[in-house]
């Protein structure tokens, strides 16, 4: 069994802050976890949403730095941060290559300690965080799933809007910030975890220098009112300007420590964990719902268990009937045999996963010692692996009772049946259920290696198949291995089928080699992994993380489903009409539909100016001999890249893939694609939707580099400098005026072109001072030269993120394939750092003055009224 707590260093300091220590060698990257215990559950009702408003505060500068100098020094130092409240803490977490490890110890001990809570500054990110709220409440799901807490709980404060609603904010002042911070953000109520590329004895000494003459102090305690027991069926149906509609369904479970959250975590994998879950197979598969979720959550002293799912609004009673039995039969008679192996398998898969970064294993430690110790992370994992099926069962039998459920339908105005008490109670009184039936079929046996040889390059074992690539570099730290098959876009589907290839490859996991979509899936979860797909502008593919140990069985499954899909007419149509909702769904997503809209007008009717998943028109009249017709041209047609990445010998490994794809047929590679033509001219291009939302959000899309020009690394760059924590565009129009909390700019780089982009969301008022602003400091890029502090901590960061985002297997492996298929060659793995510190404030005008100069662009405006819930 994994000891994830192994070689973890504690130590309580005098004043009570707890600090833990691990080394972890499997990158040359460090991360400080701050997991201070203050969240939501700590804010009395006059101070709703006030911990989240410090969170944002601990950026605004102490006396020894000013404001925005917390995030320029980090993004110097090669590293980001970031920060996020929940309801029983609040954490603050930043991860930079190893050698910064002083320099964030530093800063962030002194904006823990020194937060100056400027009332000015308040009065400014006050400003930000109302945009924050107001772009919550534009989220059908987080307004769902938070109202159906509010439904459930009459007093104990997870019934709250947890950020707080603009009159709430507003009213804040800096007395209440300093006041909150001063009695909870004390020694005894932090714990400061560092994992990473260290010596421990030197990492200890280091933490002590920055945080022993904290001085000590008593923390405030201000419980949630406690939750009386009830025995009752709630409802409630909300309406909005929504495209699809979101159902939630809850019950209140146990806290984190009582010995039935592993069950109760295993009783949501086997419900709605992967495409092999009951829920998956029985509400997905068959078309009733876009998607569906389940989920036991449990901090400090509660717990909620809850089922979410996107849908058309006519569909919810359907989808309320299958969540009913799937529940009631979870009571009743438990899991099979293979399904709680399936569910075990993939959650302890995904545990490893979530450990795999720095990151992500800090604040895990942090977490775990908050409730109990640290070593309660290796007993969470333990009882996940030891739960039995009559352990599920009676958890399911004790907490989900059908005479307590609550659930919430969030419904377009005009569509879709109120929900009620009766409506909901109803479903759940059903009896004489049988077991949940076991896919039948066997997964493909894989085949004997067969000994190969390849190339190594950057560190990435090349081997030349006949009819394919494999490519192969290990990445220690967790057993698991990212494997996926790829085969290159050579060509763009027709305008009028534009979502074909991703109709393709989606229907393909419906069914391979024999095995229905339920044993397809099956077969590869209790691999450890779910099979998904791997949809790009670029390249098409199926991949999947799986144990290392089980990557010759994974490697047959990939073959399969490349191989012989079914594709089966009426797999194809539910599919189809799966993909039509989604594409109506997309309207909903003020960040996803903005840019739709802009690269529509950027690129017209062609390749990337459609969505890769299509249109409601473009979808609508494909057909399964249209799916079976593109896979034999498209997938069988081209030369696949076989990519492998994790804690495998790269030698081994390819021995066992070759045994399996060696015998494809021979495929000489493709051509590198040609450059795609713009429909932009001199003017600006523009596409507007209005709609009932409380903010507007603007697209922006200027024709750029694409991901082979040489220039490629300045306008990478350019981003750098523009946007994130530090960034000017962020400085200027967030943090200095306050018109937004999400502005962003990027260079969109993409095989036949490429572009720089820019998005600001922001009160329906303002719009016109924001698209202004925006476009002004656009301009000045062209205009001037960065300067010199602004290069530095740009090509900075970027040099250290090139070593920050290995600490992932699955990472690694996009970066292989994409320096393959629409890159230069693998030798830009070699020292991806030294291009981005190569460039000059001259090429990075240069770039920002051929696509920013004239300002021609494409824009795409989700226009919003102003209206909130």
């Amino acid at each position: 069994m994994i000891r994830w707590s192994a070689g973890v260093v504690r130590e309580v300091l005098p004043n009570g802050l707890t600090l833990l220590v691990q080394r972890d060698v499997s990158a040359p990257v460090v991360a400080v976890v701050t997991h201070v215990k203050a969240g939501f559950f700590d804010e009395p009702d006059h101070w709703v949403g006030i911990s989240h408003v410090l969170e944002h505060m601990f950026f605004k500068g102490t006396a020894r730095r000013g404001v925005g100098a917390i995030a320029r020094e980090t993004k110097a130092a090669g590293g980001y941060l970031n920060a996020s409240t929940s309801y029983d803490h609040t954490s603050y977490f930043t991860v930079l290559p190893a050698g910064g490890l002083e320099a964030a110890l530093d800063i962030q001990s002194d904006a823990l300690r020194n937060s100056v809570i400027d009332p000015d500054e308040l009065g400014r990110e006050l400003g930000v965080i109302i945009q924050e709220a107001k772009r919550k409440l534009d989220s059908p799901s987080a307004v769902a799933y938070e109202t159906l807490h509010q439904l459930m709980f009459d007093r104990h404060r997870m019934r709250r809007w947890r950020i707080g609603h603009e009159a709430e904010l507003a009213r804040l002042t800096r007395d209440d910030l300093w006041g909150y911070y001063r009695s909870r953000y004390v020694p005894e109520r932090t714990i400061v975890s560092i994992v990473g590329d260290l010596n421990p004895e030197d990492t200890l000494a280091r933490g002590r220098a920055a945080y022993g003459d904290w001085a000590p102090a008593r923390g405030a305690e201000d419980r949630s009112p406690e939750e009386p027991p009830r025995r009752e069926v709630r409802a409630r149906t909300l309406r909005g300007d929504v495209a699809q509609s979101e159902l939630a369904v809850g019950w209140r479970t146990v806290p984190p420590l009582h010995p039935d959250a592993a069950p109760l975590d295993l009783a949501a994998a086997v419900l709605a964990t992967g495409r092999g879950s009951w829920l998956q197979r029985s509400l997905r598969e068959t078309g009733i719902v876009i998607s569906v979720g389940a989920n036991n959550y449990a901090p400090t002293e509660l717990g909620v268990f809850s089922i979410s799912a996107d849908l058309e609004a006519e569909r919810v009673p359907a989808a309320l009937e299958g969540i009913a039995e799937a529940v009631s039969r979870l009571a009743l008679l438990g899991p099979t045999d293979p399904d709680l192996d399936r569910a075990r398998t993939l959650l302890l898969t995904r545990w490893a996963r979530r450990l795999e970064s720095m990151e992500g294993r800090a604040a895990g430690l942090a977490a775990a010692e908050a409730l109990e110790g640290v070593e309660l992370l290796d007993r969470e994992y333990a009882a996940l692996a030891a739960a039995k099926a009559g352990d599920i069962r009676a958890a399911a039998e004790r907490y989900l009772d059908p005479e307590t459920v609550s659930a919430l339908a969030y419904l377009p105005r005009d569509r879709g049946e109120e929900l009620t008490a009766d409506r909901v109670a109803r479903p759940f009184a059903v009896t004489g259920l049988g077991p949940h039936p076991v896919p039948a079929g066997s997964a493909p046996l894989p085949r004997q290696p067969a000994p190969v040889r390849g190339d190594t390059e950057a560190g990435v074992l090349h081997v030349a198949l006949p009819g394919a690539d494999l490519l192969l570099r290990r990445k220690a730290g967790v057993p698991t291995v990212s494997l996926g098959l790829y085969v290159p876009r050579l060509e763009f589907e027709p305008p009028e089928q534009a979502g074909l290839g991703t109709l393709m490859v989606r229907s393909a996991l419906r069914g391979a080699d024999g095995l229905d979509a339920g044993g397809l899936a099956f077969a590869a979860e209790r691999l450890g992994g779910s099979l998904g797909a791997a949809l790009n502008s670029d390249w098409l593919g199926v991949g999947f993380t799986v144990l290392s140990e089980r990557l010759a069985d994974a490697a047959a499954l990939l073959d399969a489903v490349h191989r012989c899909p079914t594709l089966a007419d009426q797999d194809v149509a539910i599919e189809r009409d799966l993909l039509i909702a989604e594409a109506r769904q997309l309207a909903d997503d003020m960040f996803r539909f903005p840019f739709q809209l802009a690269f529509g007008a950027a690129f017209g009717d062609l390749g990337y100016g459609l969505p890769i998943a299509g249109l409601p028109e473009t979808l609508s009249g494909l057909t399964g001999a249209d799916a079976r017709r593109w896979h034999e041209r498209v997938m069988l047609g081209g030369r696949p890249a076989i990519v492998a990445v994790g804690d495998v010998d790269p030698a081994r490994a390819a021995d066992a893939l070759a045994g399996v794809f060696e015998a494809l047929p021979a495929r000489a590679p493709g051509a590198a694609p040609g450059s795609l033509a713009w429909a932009l001219d001199s003017r600006p291009l523009e596409r507007v939707v209005p709609r009932d939302k409380a903010q507007t959000a603007v697209a922006m899309v200027f024709r750029g580099p694409n991901r082979r020009a040489p220039e490629r690394h300045a306008a990478e760059v350019w981003a750098a400098v523009a946007s994130g924590l530090g960034g000017r565009m962020f400085e200027v129009l967030r943090e200095r005026r306050s018109l937004a909390y999400t502005v962003m700019a990027s260079s969109w780089q993409k095989g036949r072109a490429g572009a720089l982009v820019s998005y600001i969301a922001t009160s329906p008022e303002r719009e016109p001072e924001a698209r202004s602003a925006m476009l002004e400091e656009l301009e000045r890029f062209a205009r001037e030269p960065v300067s010199p502090e602004e290069l530095h901590q740009a090509v900075s960061y970027l040099a250290g993120q090139a070593e920050v985002r290995r600490q992932h297997a699955s990472a690694v492996a996009g970066e292989m394939l994409e320096a393959w298929l629409i890159g230069t060659g693998l030798e830009e793995l070699e020292d991806p750092a030294a291009a981005y510190l190569a460039v000059t404030a001259e090429q990075v005008q240069a770039v920002a003055a051929a696509s920013l100069g004239g300002l021609t662009r494409a824009e795409g405006i989700v226009r919003g009224s102003g209206a909130s819930r």
